[in-house]
C-alpha cells in the first residue's frame, strides 16, 4: 500500500493564515515533517499519535540535510502513511518545495501541493505596506537575498532590478543588506528611497525598522536585526505611516523582546521533536 505526501504551506507565521485545505490535511496526518518557522500551535492540530519530525534550517545549522528530508518523505509514503511536509510560507516560493516534489516524482510517490500565504505578500501587508498602489507602484518582484553558495556567480542582477521594478521584496537578505543596498544605489535607485525591514512578520514579535536606502544597512546593524526579516524597497513604504494597523514601531531596544520570543519558539519546537 502506498501513502501520499502533501507539501503544505503553513503561511508566514500567524497560524490563522493557514489555508483550509492545509489544515484539513494536517488534521489527518500520520507523519508531519515541519520547518523551523512553523508556529508550534499548528503542530497541535495534527493527531496526538502522529509522528512529528523537526527538519528546521537556519544559516549554518541544518538539523537534516535536504537529501535526508527527501528520503524521509519517500520512505514514510512507501510505508503507506499520510505525510504532511509543513513548510513556512508557500512551498514553491524559495521553500525548496520544487526539489521535494521532484524527489517524490522520481520515486513514484503520489503527492499534492497546497499553496500557502507567502511571507513576501503577507508580511508587508501586516506592516502597513501595500506592494502595489495606483499612482505609486504598478509592479513588484520577489527576490532571494540568499542564493545557493555552490553557484559560480550571483544570478540576481541587483543593478538591473534597481530601476526596472517599482517595489522589491527581498527574502533572506538581511545579512547581505549592505551589499544589496550598494548594488541598488549603483544601479540608479535614488538614495532617499524608503526601505522597511520587517522581522517576525505577522507574529506577536513583529517589529519594523524604516529608513532610507542609503542608510538602511547601518540602521539594521545598529538595531542588531537578525533573520527572519522581509525587506521591502520602494515608495510604497512611505504609506506605512498612514496604513500601519498591526505592527508597532521598533528600534534597537525592542530587538531583545523578539529574541526572547524566538528563543521560546525554539524551546517549544525542541520539546516536540
Amino acid at each position: 500500500m502506498s501513502g501520499r505526501v502533501a507539501l503544505v504551506g503553513a503561511g508566514p507565521g500567524d497560524p490563522g493564515l493557514m489555508t483550509v485545505r492545509g489544515l484539513a490535511l494536517l488534521r489527518r496526518a500520520e507523519v508531519v515533517v515541519y520547518d523551523r518557522l512553523v508556529d508550534p500551535r499548528l503542530l497541535d492540530e495534527a493527531p496526538v499519535d502522529a509522528l512529528r519530525i523537526f527538519a528546521g534550517k537556519a544559516t549554518g545549522a541544518h538539523v537534516l540535510s535536504q537529501e535526508r528530508i527527501n528520503a524521509l518523505l519517500v520512505a514514510h509514503a512507501r510505508r503507506g502513511r499520510r505525510v504532511v511536509r509543513l513548510k513556512g510560507g508557500d512551498p514553491f516560493v524559495f521553500g525548496r518545495g520544487g526539489e521535494e516534489a521532484e524527489a517524490l516524482a522520481r520515486a513514484g510517490v503520489e503527492y499534492e501541493v497546497v499553496p500557502g500565504v507567502s511571507s513576501a505578500v503577507a508580511v508587508p501587508a501586516f506592516a502597513g505596506v501595500p506592494l502595489t498602489h495606483r499612482g505609486i507602484a504598478s509592479s513588484f518582484a520577489v527576490v532571494t537575498g540568499h542564493e545557493d553558495e555552490d553557484k559560480p556567480e550571483e544570478s540576481v542582477d541587483w543593478e538591473r532590478l534597481a530601476t526596472s521594478i517599482d517595489t522589491l521584496v527581498i527574502l533572506m537578505g538581511v545579512r547581505r543588506l549592505p551589499r544589496i543596498a550598494r548594488a541598488l544605489l549603483a544601479g540608479g535607485r535614488p538614495p532617499g528611497t524608503p526601505v522597511a525591514l520587517v522581522r517576525w512578520g505577522t507574529t506577536d514579535a513583529q517589529e519594523t525598522l524604516v529608513g532610507r536606502l542609503d542608510e538602511i544597512a547601518e540602521l539594521a546593524a545598529a538595531a542588531a536585526l537578525a533573520p527572519p526579516v522581509v525587506i521591502v524597497v520602494g515608495d510604497v513604504v512611505g504609506l506605512r505611516q498612514r496604513l500601519a494597523w498591526f505592527t508597532r514601531e521598533s528600534g534597537a531596544g525592542e530587538a531583545s523582546s523578539a529574541e526572547a520570543a524566538e528563543g521560546q519558539a525554539r524551546e517549544v519546537l525542541l520539546r516536540q521533536r
